[in-house]
């Protein structure tokens, strides 16, 4: 018996060190992040389209449990593997709370258009990952219906949707769903990181973009304003509240879906229960700002930090999710994963060249650039990429996407379908599902290239 308490105290000391290690790290990766985009070199990067955050991600990945070198231990990165979701909610918490409500004067075409994309990518995803699992998929591998839905669940999704979802493919008898899920996720962010990087320093030689000047100026605008906003610990303290109040209203509602759902039917609650806590969060992050603005009471927010809270917390998902990829997950599955990363991208490829050419007016660059990083790599990465970009928000490509997003993160990205994917998979069969989902796609093409001729005809 004592030896059992002795057992037992280690094994919480062990816990707890390892909590405290993995916590300390976090934060000198925090201050490190903080410093290093104070840096010249990290500005000059950027303007090369290399975000700090994507190398030392790729630092992480080599420094870790199953890198070249292991100085990160396995505890610290199973510790950071569970950051991506609380970092996520920073991010959509300050999305809209940090930016005036856009006047939708003149801006209902491109809203409709940017949403129309997000559509098409969507359920495009679903449509190539039902064909990848039904035709490119070597015989030889143990295929599962299910993984018709990895390209849009990781893509899309992310971590935090990956983790969600996995519990519905634990359920439905697919026991590797969250592991590959997170595997997609990792590879969609890296690939957003990388190409989307790879994007920015081609729009910069080819002049795609004219936020030049601004991005050399950067580093000035920000140390500047940042001096003040920290100086006052008042404001830090406030902004950080209403953060936190959007995830609350967010945790909230989402308690309050799943407390009635018992009065639906099983699909329904099934639903209910996957369904993930971002889309309420960023319903919470307007709701504030709505009021907000309202009540004119809009100077208790700090626009500047609200977005320093988001691009830290962004930076911050970029690195521990990177740090915490499993290299053995990845090797085991590598064809897989190879597979529906080649086909998934393909996809994303062409689907945002058709909107850029044939759809786009004007900064089409920017428009599709978030969107290739959302499609890819979360919100998060399409924020990023903007930042690359248009940090001064010049194309006004940002409360475009902000608009969209609070329709689309409803419906994909975690949102309703991405739940429902999995679920109807296993009542109509992955056929039926693909054919649905390339009905959709297809008919939200057709229908953005006949509203967008008709646009022409009548205002050209």
């Amino acid at each position: 018996m004592k030896s059992l308490y002795i057992f037992s105290i280690k094994n919480e000391n062990i816990f707890s060190n390892s909590l405290l290690i993995s916590f300390f790290g976090f934060l000198i990766i925090f201050f490190f992040l903080i410093f290093g985009r104070k840096l010249k070199l990290a500005v000059q990067l950027e303007r090369f389209g290399l975000p700090i955050a994507v190398l030392s991600g790729i630092l992480g990945i080599f420094i870790g449990p199953f890198g070249l070198f292991h100085v990160l231990s396995k505890e610290t990165t199973n510790v950071w593997s569970n950051f991506p979701t609380p970092l996520l909610s920073l991010v959509f918490a300050t999305l809209m709370m940090g930016r005036p409500i856009p006047n939708v004067n003149g801006l209902v075409r491109p809203i409709f258009n940017q949403f129309l994309l997000a559509l098409s990518l969507g359920f495009g995803q679903f449509l190539v990952g039902g064909l990848v699992v039904k035709y490119f998929l070597p015989p030889s591998l143990d295929t599962n219906p299910l993984m018709g839905c990895l390209i849009e669940v990781g893509f899309e999704g992310g971590h935090g949707a990956a983790t969600i979802i996995g519990e519905s493919f634990q359920k439905l008898g697919f026991s590797d769903g969250l592991d590959l899920g997170l595997a997609m996720a990792t590879m969609g962010l890296l690939c957003s990181s990388i190409f989307g990087s790879i994007f920015v320093f081609l729009g910069r030689i080819f002049n795609l973009t004219d936020t030049r000047e601004i991005v050399e100026n950067k580093e000035n605008l920000e140390s500047n304003t940042n001096i003040e906003i920290f100086a006052n610990l008042r404001i830090l303290l406030i902004n950080l509240g209403f953060t936190g109040l959007a995830i609350s209203f967010g945790v909230l509602l989402l308690k309050f879906l799943r407390y009635i759902s018992s009065f639906f039917g099983e699909f329904s609650r099934e639903i209910i229960f996957s369904l993930p806590v971002f889309p309420l969060i960023l319903m919470g992050s307007l709701l504030i700002r709505y009021i907000l603005e309202k009540t004119k009471n809009t100077e208790f927010i700090s626009n500047i930090l609200q977005r320093e809270i988001g691009i830290l917390s962004t930076d911050l998902l970029i690195f521990t999710a990177m740090a915490s990829l499993d290299i053995n997950v990845v090797l085991d599955n590598w064809l897989i994963i190879l597979v529906f990363t080649f086909f998934g991208l393909f996809w994303n490829l062409i689907c945002i060249a058709y909107f850029a050419y044939f759809i786009f007016d004007d900064f089409w660059f920017e428009k599709s650039l978030i969107e290739f990083g959302n499609s890819t790599g979360v919100v998060a990465s399409g924020l990023l990429l903007l930042r690359l970009a248009d940090p001064k928000n010049i194309s006004k490509t940002l409360p475009i996407f902000t608009s969209k997003q609070l329709f689309a993160q409803l419906i994909l990205s975690g949102g309703f379908f991405t739940v429902l994917a999995p679920l109807m998979i296993s009542k109509i069969g992955l056929d039926y599902w693909t054919e649905i989902c390339g009905f959709i796609t297809f008919v939200v093409i057709i229908v953005a290239f006949v509203l967008n001729n008709s646009f022409s005809k009548k205002y050209l």
